[in-house]
Formats: C-alpha cells, structure tokens, sequence
C-alpha cells in the first residue's frame, strides 16, 4: 500500500487567489483521512491535485515516493468518487460499475466477475438490470462507489460523497464506509464540511481553513487537544464556548465570572485570552461559582441544549432530561476545570 505526500502544495487561480497555500502532509498506508474545514478552505482542491484534476502551481505530489505530480489522472492508480454521483444514466447499474473495465480492454467474464462480486460486497446484487433513474440517493451512492472500487485502485479519493443524502442515510453510509476500509484496506482520503463525519470515520483528521493546514491529528487529538481557537471551535457538536478573560492571580477573569485555574495558568498572569468550554463540560450546580440565565432550553431527547447568559456573553450546556431549566431564571453552574482550553486573544493559538 502506498505512502502519499504532499510537499509545499499550493494552488492559486489567475495567479491571484490562493487557494492552497504551500501544505505539507504525509498520508501513512492504509490510513482513513478525512479533510475537513468550512467551503472554501481548499480541501475539495487538494484532493483534485491528488487526482490529477487539476495542475498544481507550486509543490510536489509523491506515492511511495514517486513524483506523480504531472502524471494524468489515469496513471496515478486512484479512483475517485464525486459528490453528485455521475452515474451513466442511460447504462444499467451493471453496466456502470464495469464501464471502466471494459474501457480497460478487460474481458466480458472477468467484467461480470468483478461487477457481481463488488455488488455482494456493497449489498447491491438485486440493482444490477437498474437504471440510475429507478434507484434511491443511496443506493445511487453505492453504485457510484462500487465503480471506483472495481477498479482494484490503491487510493481511494472520496469528494463529499453523502452530502446530498439525509441525516439517517448519511448515518448508514457512514457505517458502510467504514466497513469497506476495513475490508479493502487501502488508502481512503474523504472530503467533507461536516466534522461529525470526520470524527466518525477519520482515523486520521486534517482540518484546513483558508488554504493551510490548522490541525492534522487523531479525531481525539482534534477534539482534546486543539491546537487553535479555529480547530476547538470547528470540531464538536454544539461547538466550544469561548469567553472574553483575562489572568488575573491564577483565575479567569471576564464579565460575569472569576474561575479559579489550574497552577501552570500563573505563567499568563495579565495575558488577555479566550476561554474555552465545551457544552458538556459545564454542570448545573446551585453552589457553583458561575451564576448565569437561561435563555432557551432545548428538549432533544437523551439531553437538553440550554443556552445561558452571562454578562453579554450567551453560553451552550449539555444539560440531563431531567434537570431542571426554567427560561429566565438564574441558577449556579460549575464548570470542570481540567477540560478548559485557553487561547491567546490576539493569535488565537493555544497557551
């Protein structure tokens, strides 16, 4: 299985707009990575310039250390599948798994051979005689990865493939994903806004903004230890709080609370920061130091989503059902120190 890296990529349109900005990455073998980051970031690039989609401005792109950087997409040993499916719609689904088979020069038995045993792997054997017009979305997004895998490839590129499905589609796809990695174990590289997506599949999780790389990590790498305010922000569901504060003595000090830090947080006395809570690292607590409103209370079955005011700050909370979180009252809340992230005002970096 190959090695893929990435060295001082970069990609810029009229010479003027960059949209990669210079990336460095090393994929290992057999890795599941996901990039992921806001529209724009430049991660649905990336995976063009791996593809051979687009030429590169600058940079170096090598598989086992192989320069592939200018090889045309149908030398780089990957297959690709896009968001939009981009089935062949007057070819039965047969017909559109094999096609690049038969492209190949691939004989009829061993095209039926493939097709059959790629259908049994993806639960499709009964769509075969189909027209991609009769199938559902998903089943649409099975074929269109039972075409990039006939191919035997070993890399996998996949361009937001579940984003036109909904929620509980997205949610057994997700599943299927994973289960074909594990089966296939080749190089999979995904590409996806969604960073519940990321954290699900990715063994590895790259998340970009504005054409670089913030983070690349494990998804509990990501998720604990956040290297800026954009990751920490970006990565969980409700997203991170963050309050305006200032260190003051060994505490955090802002517009409506003084919280007690652990000891290391003495060397950033007088340093202006963000702190950094997530929702479910706050407790409803009637002797808490925190003492804050509740502005709405969200009822979503296994939990509640309360929104809280402090000062003119509004603060999420993972509440339990059965708490109680009358709309307007005040209650006292504590906080769980040993999760608490602090990142520099001006920079946004972690201190």
């Amino acid at each position: 299985m190959p090695q893929i890296e990435l060295k001082n990529l970069s990609k810029s349109y009229d010479g003027e707009v960059d949209v990669l900005k210079s990336i460095n990455l090393t994929i290992k073998d057999g890795d599941f990575t996901v990039l992921v980051g806001p529209s724009g970031c430049g991660k649905s690039t990336t995976l063009r310039l791996l593809a051979g989609l687009e030429k590169t401005t600058g940079g170096t792109i090598l598989v086992n250390g192989e320069d592939i950087t200018h090889k045309q997409p149908k030398d780089r040993n990957m297959a690709m599948v896009f968001q939009n499916y981009a089935l062949y719609p007057h070819m039965s689904v047969a017909d559109n798994i094999g096609f690049s088979l038969k492209v190949s020069g691939v004989k009829k038995a061993k095209i039926a051979e493939r097709v059959a045993a790629v259908a049994t792997m993806l639960g499709i054997e009964e769509l075969l005689k189909r027209r991609p017009k009769d199938l559902s979305g998903g089943q649409r997004q099975r074929v269109a990865i039972g075409r990039a895998i006939v191919k035997e490839s070993e890399i996998f590129l996949f361009d937001e493939p579940l984003s036109n499905l909904d929620a509980a589609l997205r949610g057994g796809m997700r599943v299927e994903l994973s289960l074909l990695h594990q089966k296939l174990k080749k190089n999979m590289i995904y590409v996806t806004h969604d960073q519940v997506e990321a954290m699900t599949l990715g063994d590895k999780i790259i998340v970009m903004s504005d054409g670089i790389i913030q983070q690349a990590g494990t998804p509990e790498e990501i998720f604990t230890k956040p290297k800026n305010k954009f990751v920490a922000g970006f990565i969980g569901s409700p997203m991170m709080n963050f309050l305006d504060a200032v260190i003051e003595e060994g505490h955090a000090v802002g517009d409506g609370f003084r919280l007690a830090l652990p000891a290391k947080a003495r060397a950033l006395e007088g340093q202006k920061v963000y702190f950094g809570i997530r929702p479910e690292n706050i407790s409803f607590e009637a002797s808490g130091d925190l003492k804050m409103k509740i502005l709405v209370s969200e009822y979503v079955g296994q939990h509640k989503n309360v929104i809280a005011e402090i000062g003119t700050a509004k603060v999420n909370v993972t509440a339990p059902v059965d708490q109680e979180t009358l709309v307007g009252e005040v209650y006292g809340f504590t906080v769980d120190m040993s999760k608490v992230h602090l990142f520099d005002a001006q920079t946004g970096e972690a201190v």
